[in-house]
């Protein structure tokens, strides 16, 4: 039985609190997401029931552990269709998996005079790895430009992207602008050139239906923090023919299959690239996750999203002195929305949405090369997720009036 969109904040038990003697109005989901009732009680399980290494041991508690950590990758093979469950590694989060394309596939295919393609708005997590590999190849690292609204520019892309092109790099939805780049369009620009395509997931693959085939991604990488699941827990997923080039970053545990005096040989995909003790409690927990998330369908949360987005949007619109970055129409955006009140430091702007119980995000969102594009320090975020609500986004327009008017005129 699947479940309801409308009564899901309740499976939300930190989400019943007060702060600052208001009620919690989470809008931070872009940085972590909440974690529901049953995500908490399995990790909580396995600890207390299973706890045990995984691939390792015949007893039964290894062989509860190991089943449990298999169909957690299972789980994620299938809710991002990819081709084979070999296709997803485990890793910390988005943040390493990106590491890893750069420092290991990277130089394989990357020599001096080749170029590496991002774009604007990426997060540091996608730009910082592909400057040290330019650095070390003596590549060039190129930039895609984007449209007054923040989207990006296909026709600067098509120029961008040529035969000189190794690795095209993107997010798949902004975590400042709320855009979501065409992945299938710009993979197949690469992909006519001889080149791969790296997707950032994630900011995407907990709002919306993702599909890594469709997309043609070459490698996809998304965190469990941001989709229900527990901190320390992210998938690479690459195409079977691609992580067989990789070569193993962490030698050790777990990934070996022989090890003599002189030479080691390793084990298969995904475990040769998973080296040490996993995160099990993490994966278990992500795969709890996955199983809530299908219950109420990606599609489902998605058009919420855009629901409380085409709420909010036009009321925010209408404060003076407001301006919103990324696209305008909640069409055309996630659930992110960006912003500024004229004359407020975004972090005094948060400070004072916060003594009204409302939690968003400020600062520069570890996209300082967006920032310096929109020719702002910083700036305020409110994100939305599956447990938001109208009330929500009422909250959010009253604080930001309330906090308006008291940096305005110094009364509440």
């Amino acid at each position: 039985m699947g479940k309801s969109l409308n009564t899901s904040r309740q499976d939300f038990p930190i989400l019943e609190q007060l702060v600052n003697d208001e009620p919690l109005v989470y809008l931070d989901n872009a940085a972590t997401t909440q974690k529901p009732q049953a995500v908490i009680d399995q990790i909580v399980s396995y600890y207390q029931h299973d706890n045990a290494n995984v691939h390792r041991g015949v007893h039964t508690l290894a062989e509860r552990a190991t089943a449990q950590y298999e169909a957690a990758r299972v789980k994620v093979q299938q809710f991002i269709n990819a081709a084979s469950s070999a296709e997803i590694v485990f890793t910390k989060g988005t943040t390493q998996s990106l590491n890893w394309i750069a420092g290991s596939f990277g130089p394989t295919v990357v020599q001096a005079g080749d170029e590496i393609v991002i774009s604007y708005m990426e997060h540091h997590s996608n730009l910082v790895p592909w400057q040290q590999l330019a650095k070390k190849t003596g590549a060039k690292l190129r930039y895609i430009d984007l449209l007054p609204d923040g989207q990006l520019d296909l026709d600067a892309a098509k120029q961008v992207i040529g035969p000189r092109t190794k690795i095209v790099s993107l997010a798949h939805a902004s975590n400042v602008l709320g855009v979501v780049n065409p992945v299938k369009t710009i993979a197949a620009l690469v992909h006519v050139q001889g080149g791969y395509m790296v997707v950032d997931g994630a900011q995407a693959v907990p709002h919306m239906p993702v599909d890594v085939q469709a997309l043609d991604a070459d490698f996809y990488a998304f965190s469990g923090h941001k989709m229900l699941g527990p901190t320390g827990i992210g998938v690479l997923y690459g195409k079977q023919a691609l992580l067989e080039q990789l070569s193993p970053v962490e030698y050790g545990g777990e990934m070996i299959d022989f090890v003599g005096l002189q030479e080691s040989t390793f084990k298969e995909l995904p475990w040769r690239l998973e080296g040490g003790t996993p995160n099990i409690a993490g994966a278990i927990g992500l795969g709890a996750a996955i199983d809530y998330l299908n219950q109420i369908g990606m599609t489902n949360i998605q058009a919420h999203e855009q629901a409380l987005v085409a709420e909010a949007l036009p009321a925010l619109q209408a404060i003076d002195g407001l301006t919103i970055y990324g696209p305008q129409e909640a069409s055309q955006r996630t659930g992110v929305i960006a912003f500024n009140l004229d004359n407020l430091h975004p972090h005094d702007l948060a400070t004072a949405l916060d003594m009204e119980g409302v939690a968003v995000r400020a600062g520069h969102h570890c996209a300082q090369p967006l920032m310096q594009w929109l020719n702002v320090a910083a700036t305020a975020r409110a994100s939305f997720y599956l447990y938001n609500t109208s009330e929500d986004v009422q909250a959010l327009v009253a604080a930001i009036q309330a906090a308006k008017e008291f940096f305005q005129n110094g009364t509440l």
